[in-house]
């Protein structure tokens, strides 16, 4: 059953959209530079107020980073997140924010009036998408979307959801998360992938050049759908570079339901 989803009606009004990005690598430099347009395009469509983006890494630039990532040799050493930012404030005129921390749960626990509207999590690891789901799904949170992305070697996802806290009640046709959908992602017991590569020639091997950039570039044009007509058909996409295919996942209770089940089926037979 195909459901519309409606953006809530509260998220455009009275001020900006509060954005976090949560990862500097690959495709979280991707999205905040990609983000100036659509601030732009907001406050053409008339949401005057436009997107007040942070930016939170606690990493600095190495010379690896320099091959797949927009840094250069100059930045090697600075935070990733302080540099990205730094070059949008300076290149758009805009005041957005650097947070040079690693993300962790407890993050926003003092700053409850600071917590985001929309989270990107632009990270590779089941610890960092475990703190993304602990901080915004508690029940004082006012998150009203976390949009994650991820990708291996050839492909990769993105799923936009509402995680269940304050703002997002639990009901049908509530978004579900990345970690609603395939619970293992946020499964910390099970170890993590291999880690980022150390040299140049790794790094490309391990994973195509291209696909932060297709990611990034179809989530922000989904995002663009949502602001700009206040609701959408589907909430995320699953792409392979090497057949060129993208599937929509729609706004369908039953295929979440679908979904979950086939995830935690296979997710057991690895155990």
């Amino acid at each position: 059953m195909h459901l519309e989803h409606i953006v809530p009606p509260d998220l455009l009004l009275h001020s900006a959209v509060r954005v976090l990005v949560v990862g500097a690598g690959g495709t979280g430099s991707a999205i905040v530079m990609g983000l100036p347009y659509l601030d732009q395009a907001m406050r053409v469509w008339g949401h005057r107020y436009g997107l007040d983006v942070a930016m939170m890494d606690g990493d600095a630039v190495s010379e690896t980073n320099c091959v797949r990532q927009p840094f250069s040799i100059s930045d090697i050493g600075q935070n990733k997140a302080v540099v990205l930012i730094n070059r949008i404030n300076l290149f758009w005129g805009t005041n957005w924010s650097a947070i040079p921390n690693h993300f962790h749960a407890r993050s926003f626990d003092r700053s409850q009036d600071r917590c985001p509207d929309l989270v990107f999590g632009c990270v590779d690891t089941r610890a960092a998408r475990k703190a993304i789901e602990d901080s915004f799904s508690r029940a004082l949170s006012r998150t009203c979307y976390w949009l994650d992305l991820g990708n291996n070697a050839s492909s990769g996802q993105f799923v936009l959801g509402q995680p269940l806290n304050a703002r997002n009640r639990r009901k049908a046709n509530r978004l579900r998360t990345v970690s609603e959908l395939f619970p293992e992602i946020v499964d910390t017991e099970t170890g993590e992938d291999p880690l980022p590569s150390c040299s140049a020639v790794e790094a490309l091997d391990r994973q195509e050049p291209f696909i932060n950039q297709t990611l990034a570039a179809s989530a922000l044009a989904m995002l663009s759908q949502l602001f700009r007509y206040g609701k959408l058909t589907h909430h995320g996409a699953f792409f392979n570079a090497k057949s060129g295919r993208m599937s929509a996942l729609p706004v369908d209770p039953d295929l979440w339901s679908k979904m979950r089940r086939r995830s935690k089926r296979a997710y057991s037979r690895t155990m």
